[in-house]
């Protein structure tokens, strides 16, 4: 049977996304639309679009016609919100000494912002490589694996997302990105996620970390596997293993000699209370990789951030991209770091993100078509399955977001039954609460007990 190609979330050609298009999309708007589906190629989760903007501000979208909307989903760059005065200063200040820097010199921004991360990582992770986005991080990192350990094969997770580009897409799991699309990297080999409510080893909502005595199995039988690709906290969905998973997968990358690669391209600088959401486990990676929010939802900004002892490429190109040490990028991401640092934002997430989960605990109680809460700072999702069958509830989370898309609230819709809501981690209090209370009420629409 051919996977469900709706499964990571809303899509354009949505029969509920039409009905919500022809009462909310104006004349205005829709010329915009139009013309842009006439001029962009079409393409699953983007082109045609929803809407059109004109504005952003803070944790706020405005679009065409004027309507301002909460956004908690921000394709995950908005960690200081959009706008922040110190970032765009930064960055106006960067355009008027040095708008580009060719890929053979360096800069006091790169410099200082390689600095900076060396210094905020954990352990031995010393050198770092930039980019201008996740993806081609994650390709450095493939690459960096290979030459570092002399072997090519990977292990990653299905369900999982490390970018769309073809080097991505073979070591992710989401079917949208996959199908259709192979032959795809050789040796990319992957194992089930670490999931507790929906364990394929009967963990049964405690997990006991048997689905990393998996990966390690694969480990002793794949000689030569190069790298295990992780997302710490899978983004789509918020699953938050155990420290136990973390523990046991860093033994094993260690005694079968492969090297561990963890993806925080969506969910570093703070998203989940620390700086690097590795941190909560007591482990370091031999690599991590970091984008999206690093550029202070301005410019597209990407890092790969590696242990000293990989320094070991220096006769290869492992990125050479022309955007490799921005000025203006770099820029961007020192003032970004000093926003999250000055506004003690890392506190904040855990404080409102606990906040936050308590609300979501009562209204779990309430609420029959809530299967399930779940969060790491201010990364939070809410599942929805039918209370009868307890099968995965689209069609009714596809119908909330779009409740909540009228009241003013963005999200993502992860795994198509789960509310995945990312705010930025400077709201305010009341406009949390006042978001938690939109997602309540539609569910509320949608089921009414």
């Amino acid at each position: 049977m051919p996977r469900d190609l709706t499964s990571e979330g809303d899509v354009n050609l949505s029969p509920r996304r039409r009905r919500w298009e022809t009462g909310n999309i104006g004349a205005v708007t829709r010329k915009l639309l139009d013309e842009d589906s006439r001029l962009f190629l079409h393409q699953s989760l983007s082109t045609p679009c929803l809407d059109g903007l004109r504005s952003s501000g803070g944790i706020w979208l405005e679009d065409v016609e004027g309507r301002r909307i909460m956004d908690f989903h921000g394709n995950s760059v908005h960690q200081v919100g959009y706008g922040h005065p110190k970032v765009i200063e930064a960055v106006k200040r960067q355009l008027d000494v040095l708008p580009f820097s060719p890929r053979r010199f360096t800069n006091d921004a790169a410099v200082g912002l390689a600095r900076r991360l060396t210094q905020l990582a954990p352990g031995d992770l010393g050198k770092v490589l930039f980019a201008p986005g996740g993806t081609e991080a994650i390709g450095i990192a493939l690459k960096l694996a290979r030459v570092a350990t002399g072997r090519h094969k990977t292990v990653s997770l299905w369900d999982s997302f490390h970018g769309a580009s073809l080097d991505a897409i073979s070591i992710g799991g989401e079917a949208v990105f996959r199908a259709g699309i192979g032959p795809l990297l050789p040796g990319a080999e992957h194992a089930p996620p670490c999931d507790p409510g929906h364990c394929v080893y009967g963990c049964g909502g405690i997990c006991n970390a048997r689905c990393a005595d998996y990966i390690e199995y694969v480990l002793g039988k794949e000689e030569d596997v190069a790298a295990v690709v992780i997302e710490t906290v899978r983004s789509t969905d918020v699953q938050v293993p155990p420290a136990a998973y973390y523990e046991k997968l860093r033994r094993a990358c260690d005694r079968h000699g492969a090297l561990l690669i963890l993806d925080e391209i969506a969910i570093c600088l703070g998203r989940t209370g620390s700086m690097f959401a590795f941190e909560r486990y007591g482990i370091v990676p031999d690599m991590v990789v970091i984008g999206k929010g690093l550029g202070g939802g301005v410019f597209p900004m990407a890092a790969l951030i590696a242990r000293k002892e990989l320094d070991v490429a220096g006769d290869r190109a492992l990125g050479h991209y022309t955007h490799e040490k921005s000025s203006v990028g770099c820029a961007a991401a020192l003032a970004t770091l000093e926003v999250i640092e000055q506004e003690k934002l890392l506190e904040r997430a855990r404080v409102l993100g606990e906040r936050a989960l308590v609300r979501l605990h009562a209204m779990q109680k309430r609420r029959r078509l809530v299967s399930e809460v779940r969060g790491a700072g201010l990364l939070l999702a809410v599942e929805l399955c039918d209370p009868a069958t307890g099968a995965p509830a689209r069609e009714a989370a596809e119908d909330v977001l779009y409740r909540c898309l009228e009241k003013g609230l963005s999200f993502k819709l992860g795994q198509g039954n789960v509310l995945v809501l990312a705010p930025p981690l400077v709201i305010g209090e009341a406009d949390l609460d006042r978001a938690l209370a939109i997602v309540e009420d539609s569910i509320a629409e949608v089921a009414p007990c």
